[in-house]
């Protein structure tokens, strides 16, 4: 009589289980579809004349508006084409290189895309808020987010790419806790958030070039949910279980998805928009150029936006990572905590 011992029974890495509930074939359809037809409409917006602003600069992206941009989105096409023959030709690692540089090419094509649509920020605020002063262009807020849904759907696959064609299966167990160094950054992007209503404060609560009535009110309290709320609810507990003091739904589940969706979303479009604002400021300074002259009748000191735009970037990837170890966390939790 043989018996299994306990031992050799091991817990499955849910990285390592089949997508069952994903069609990851249709999937690539899709992203290849959609990546052909986004490139026929920036061919068709290059070709255009007497086409209206698309946003406050102009264009609708950032460097790559012209040609750069289609020729950026053709290498991203041609990554989701060569991942989706790796998996299902399932190479095993036999071309370890290759598979190298095409997860590398579907991962910055996905990254420059996602940077260069980084106005879409405004477009967010406009949308949401329209008597907060921001002008909003719909065309190019149209083209701005087909532009991040392309980076989206090259980075999605390609992280399939890569997990579905590794040779080994590492076992690694989920955490149960948020590790420190990501409580860090909540605190730094809390921090960040700080530094900005000081920064304001010193020049003064006038010299805003935003419009005030209700919807800078709005605009305000959103301000300091994302800035102080948000990120230590995606490292403390009471971020994934509703405290004692919330009636009704103590000890409950907090649901995860909205979360993870506005930390994710707040958290990539800042750190790409005053990414690129912060590398813009130094490549003016460093050429003798003022990085904001004075715009809309408010003239505020250089020094504010020293301050201002770096701590929006650190806010910004403070929340990528609080949120990405949050949904990290969360997904491995049971569906109900208590009864």
């Amino acid at each position: 009589m043989t018996t299994i011992s306990p031992a050799t029974e091991s817990p499955i890495d849910p990285d390592s289980r089949p997508q069952k509930s994903i069609p990851w074939r249709w999937f690539t359809v899709l992203a290849i579809a959609w990546l052909a037809v986004y490139m026929v409409v920036r061919l068709a917006v290059a070709a255009a004349d007497d086409l209206p602003p698309m946003s406050t600069g102009g264009s609708d992206l950032i460097v790559l508006a012209g040609p750069s941009g289609i020729i950026v989105l053709g290498f991203g096409l041609v990554a989701v084409a060569l991942q989706a023959g790796f998996v299902r030709r399932r190479t095993n690692g036999a071309h370890p290189l290759l598979r190298i540089l095409v997860a590398a090419v579907g991962s910055t094509a996905a990254g420059a895309l996602m940077v260069a649509s980084c106005l879409i920020l405004l477009d967010l605020v406009a949308a949401i808020l329209p008597g907060l002063g921001v002008v909003f262009h719909p065309l190019g807020a149209l083209l701005r987010l087909g532009c991040v849904v392309s980076g989206v759907l090259i980075a999605v696959h390609s992280r399939h790419f890569w997990t579905a064609t590794r040779t080994t299966r590492p076992s690694r167990a989920r955490p149960t806790t948020t590790p420190r160094w990501v409580v860090a950054f909540a605190y730094l992007a809390v921090a960040a958030c700080t530094a900005r209503l000081v920064a304001q404060l010193v020049v003064g609560l006038e010299m805003n070039p935003l419009t005030h009535g209700p919807a800078m009110i709005v605009f305000e309290t959103g301000f300091l949910l994302a800035g102080i709320v948000l990120p230590l609810a995606l490292v403390h507990t009471w971020g994934r279980i509703w405290p004692p003091w919330v009636p009704g739904l103590r000890g409950r589940r907090v649901p995860r998805w909205p979360l993870v969706v506005s930390g994710s979303l707040l958290g990539v479009t800042m750190a790409s928009y005053f990414g690129t604002a912060t590398v813009q400021m130094i490549i003016d300074r460093l050429q003798g150029r003022s990085p904001f002259p004075p715009a809309g009748g408010v003239e505020l000191p250089e020094a504010f936006f020293w301050v201002s735009v770096p701590a929006y970037l650190v806010w910004g990837i403070g929340l990528v990572v609080t949120t990405f170890s949050y949904a990290r966390l969360t997904s491995a939790e049971p569906r109900r905590l208590s009864r």
